[in-house]
């Protein structure tokens, strides 16, 4: 079942000044219609408090609400799929627990990855980076940059693996037309808007750039 993957990814984050909820609210308000709830600070009965809200809202603006990881809780919940951030996960057993309604994506840093990823049959798309530095989510991957994207692309094409590519990690907004023009599909932002003094402003911003 092919499923609309939008172009714009808006991540939630843990953050001192502003919860989970208010992130989701500006973000839809100006705009964003794909929201990743990204939250591994709370347990479960408190996830599923803070997913009724969050959904109650993507639902009032008619925005797919993506879980991270929690893809346990996609039977209690009102969200539209999960993205899964374990490269070594098995999609096929995950895809199995979802059923084929929902959206499964998950996160890639290599060519092997994705090959992975597209052998499975059952990912509707893979988020891929990291493209810059990014304290959202620490890691020791090579910085891809432009030319990163340009060749996995490329190569992509060449072994014919047709995945909607999402570029991922320290993305700001001045990167956006190059990595548009890269050849990726789309691009998911988390600290660019949620460190910004006017993130719907922002939020608004990068579609301007990517649509």
């Amino acid at each position: 079942m092919k499923k609309y993957i939008s172009k714009f990814h808006y991540l939630t984050q843990d953050l001192p000044h502003r919860t989970h909820i208010e992130q989701t609210e500006i973000a839809c308000t100006a705009g964003a219609n794909w929201i990743q709830y990204r939250c591994f600070s709370k347990a479960d009965e408190d996830l599923i408090r803070e997913i009724h809200q969050i959904a109650s809202i993507c639902d009032d603006w008619g925005a797919t609400l993506i879980l991270t990881d929690h893809y346990h809780l996609l039977n209690q919940v009102d969200a539209q799929g999960v993205h899964i951030e374990d490269m070594h996960a098995n999609f096929a057993a995950i895809r199995e627990i979802i059923s084929d309604e929902k959206t499964l994506g998950a996160s890639a840093n290599t060519l092997v990855d994705i090959q992975r990823i597209n052998a499975s049959g059952v990912v509707d798309y893979a988020g891929y980076g990291p493209f810059a530095v990014t304290k959202t989510k620490p890691n020791d991957y090579p910085l891809l940059g432009i030319d990163g994207y340009k060749k996995i692309t490329d190569t992509m094409a060449e072994l014919g693996i047709d995945l909607p590519l999402i570029a991922v990690g320290g993305i700001n907004l001045e990167d956006t037309e190059a990595l548009v023009n890269s050849g990726i599909y789309g691009i998911a932002v988390s600290a660019a808007v949620n460190s910004s003094d006017l993130p719907g402003k922002m939020i608004r911003e990068f579609y301007k750039n990517i649509y």
